[in-house]
Order: C-alpha cells, then sequence, then structure tokens
C-alpha cells in the first residue's frame, strides 16, 4: 500500500516504536505505583518521554509535560481551564472540531479571524484587528490539517503576549515537523497527538503547560493518596489514572527518530514530496490543486479536487488501486467554509519521511487514470 494519510496518523513509524511497545507489554507496569522493577523501570521510561519532548519542543521543566490520550484530550483540558461560558474566544479560519466543538459546549463567544487561504500577513491582521481587553483567549493551529497551511503563529503569540491575551496552539500537524520553541512562544499552552508527525502508537498525546491547568479527569495518581483533592503539582495534576505505557515506549522512540533526523530536515523532504506531486497534478485536466505560491507557508499536505467528479469517488477508486488518502472535510468544516470548498470537500494527501518519489509518481499517474475512467460517469461542467 502508498500510505498518503498521514495527516490523520502516521502509520509507517520507525523501527524502534513498534520495539518499544511490545517491550512495555511485557516488562512495564505503572509509574507511581510501587518500587519494584517494574514499577520503577515505568517511571524512568516516562520521565525519559517527558525529557525528549522537553529538549525537542524547549520546555525548561519536564514535568510541565503532560501525557494524554490525543491531541484532542490535550485541547479540551487547555480550553476548559481558560474559558467559561459567555467568554469571548478569537480562532482562526481553519480550526478542526477539537477546537471548535469545546467553544461550543461551553457556550463561549467565538470569533473567527478569517482571512484567504495561503496569506499569513492578512491572517495577522485578521486576528489584531479582533483582539480586544474582553478577550478571554486565542486559539490557532500551526498548520491546516486540510491545506498544510502554516499560519504566522508566532506573530500571533505576540501580539496576544503584548496584551496579556492567553494563547493556546494545536500543534497537531506540525510537532514533529515544524520548529516549535515553547519558552520563546509564549503560549499558555501547546498541544499535539502523538500518533502523527510524533510516530508513536494512537492514544498518545502531550499538552506542555506553562499555566496552572483546570482537572478534567479525577481519580488516582499514586501520590498524596490521602487527599480528597487531585495534586496541585504537575505532571500528577492531570495525569488521574493508570498510564498507556505501551504508548508512552512507543512514543519515545518516535521522539528519539525526530531528535536524530532533525525537524528541518523531515520538513524538507516533505515539501519536497508535495511540490512534485502538485507539478504532476497541476498538469491534469479537471485537476485544481490547493498549493501556496510562497514555499514557506505549506507543510507536507496538499489538497485537490477533481471537477465534476466527487472526491468519495476518487478516494475510493484510490483505495482499489492500493493507495490510502483522506477524503471530504476531514473533521475541519470551518476551514472548508473559509477556503470555499465546503459544498465538495477535497482529496487530501499527506506525506512523511517514509514515502518517497516513487510513490507520489504512482500516486499522480492513479489519478489520472482515474480521472479519464470516471468522466464519463461525470462528465465536466
Amino acid at each position: 500500500m502508498i500510505y498518503l494519510d498521514n495527516a490523520a496518523t502516521t502509520l509507517i513509524k520507525p523501527p524502534g516504536v513498534s520495539k518499544n511497545t511490545a517491550w512495555a507489554v511485557a516488562h512495564l507496569a505503572t509509574p507511581g505505583r510501587g518500587s519494584h522493577r517494574a514499577a520503577m523501570d515505568a517511571a524512568e521510561t516516562a520521565y525519559q518521554c517527558r525529557a525528549a519532548a522537553a529538549k525537542l519542543f524547549h520546555v525548561s521543566d519536564p514535568e510541565n509535560i503532560v501525557f494524554t490520550f490525543n491531541a484532542t484530550h490535550a485541547l479540551n483540558i487547555a480550553i476548559k481551564s481558560l474559558v467559561r461560558r459567555v467568554d469571548k474566544v478569537i480562532i482562526s479560519g481553519y480550526e478542526h472540531n477539537s477546537v471548535t466543538r469545546p467553544l461550543q459546549a461551553i457556550g463561549a463567544r467565538v470569533m473567527v479571524a478569517a482571512s484567504e487561504l495561503f496569506e499569513p500577513e492578512m491572517a495577522l491582521h485578521a486576528f489584531e484587528r479582533r483582539l480586544s481587553p474582553d478577550t478571554a483567549l486565542v486559539v490557532c493551529n500551526h498548520v491546516s490539517n486540510v491545506f498544510g497551511y502554516i499560519l504566522p503563529v508566532e506573530r500571533i503569540a505576540e501580539a496576544c503576549r503584548e496584551r496579556r491575551i492567553p494563547f493556546v496552539l494545536d500543534a497537531s500537524q506540525s510537532a514533529g515537523v515544524l520548529d516549535i520553541d515553547f519558552e520563546k512562544l509564549g503560549a499558555a499552552f501547546v498541544c499535539m497527538p502523538g500518533h502523527k508527525g510524533l510516530f508513536g502508537p494512537q492514544g498518545t498525546g502531550l499538552l506542555l503547560c506553562a499555566r496552572r491547568p483546570e482537572t478534567l479527569l479525577e481519580g488516582g495518581t499514586g501520590s498524596l493518596s490521602l487527599s480528597a483533592d487531585m495534586p496541585s503539582v504537575l505532571p500528577d495534576r492531570l495525569e488521574a489514572g493508570t498510564h498507556n505505557m505501551p504508548g508512552i515506549a512507543g512514543l519515545l522512540a518516535g521522539l528519539e527518530y525526530i531528535e536524530k533526523k532533525q525537524t528541518k530536515n523531515i520538513l524538507a523532504h516533505e515539501r519536497g514530496l508535495i511540490e512534485y506531486a502538485a507539478d504532476n497534478l497541476i498538469k491534469q485536466d479537471r485537476v485544481r490543486i490547493f498549493k501556496s505560491e510562497y514555499g514557506f507557508c505549506q507543510s507536507g499536505v496538499l489538497s485537490f479536487i477533481v471537477e465534476g467528479i466527487p472526491c468519495e469517488a476518487v478516494g475510493e477508486a484510490l483505495s482499489e488501486r492500493g493507495i490510502a488518502v483522506r477524503t471530504g472535510l476531514h473533521c475541519a468544516p470551518l476551514a472548508h467554509k473559509t477556503a470555499g470548498t465546503v459544498k465538495t470537500g477535497t482529496i487530501r494527501i499527506s506525506v512523511s519521511p517514509f514515502n518517497t518519489k516513487r510513490e507520489i509518481s504512482a500516486f499522480t499517474s492513479a489519478v489520472e487514470d482515474i480521472t479519464r475512467e470516471l468522466g464519463a460517469s461525470y462528465p465536466a461542467r
């Protein structure tokens, strides 16, 4: 299979990930639940994972890194720690449902800083125009999961700092691919999954904390057992219940791979593949691609449509040829509304360091064949 759905989950991972995960199943218990070797080894593995993440994301204290189930879990903690009903929250026009749905559930007053696709200066100005003293929070994704659009989050965060407005970064599509300097960014929280660009197993995620978070779950932590309240210190405050030690061990291997490979090299490889795909697709009849004219503001994600042919039909035909892509609205209807594709959705490819130029060539050839085959059933308008 040619796997081009890495923005959902990286399927092909560094060998150490599965090795560490399998080892943990047989050897690791739970941190803080005993002084026997299995528990102590679990505590050491968890600390090593936090330390590796702290080094990668420039977090001064590894204990300010909390393990979550995924980025959605992390975002719920971050948002619900800072927002109350009717609070004013500003978001970009490219946010995922993992941001918009928690805000809807809280009853926040959401303002969308909408701006055109691949226009970072316009995006910055859209936020600046809406920032006001009554703004409770700004949330922005680093990279659009639909279009690979890299938003100017450092400058948006700076504008928030100047006005003393908390900022939350959704790094779901950037962690492991783009440099993230937590200390320099000055965000209240940064949220990310473990199973995408960090190459960890599903069921893993990280929350980087600069503020005291509110709890989303309460329960045992292996510490302060006599207290009826959750501990006030991190990471215990947010890590109620048994840890996913196989996932954490696998995530550690993913972080070590990124440290060795380096994000700048990963980004260069992925951008090269996207450029190659775009160059091939743009020549094809009826294909419309969503590609930035500025290489610096797009990552390893590319969306396209085939005019007149439903995205789902193209995706199914590609699947029959052993090529995995994502079609539809990608859990981000707001991004499609902003870009004008909410009625059609898009076909999305998203690459990883393990994809090759040969695979991209096979994919673009398949799109050309599929367009020709389906063209009779869906004539061009």
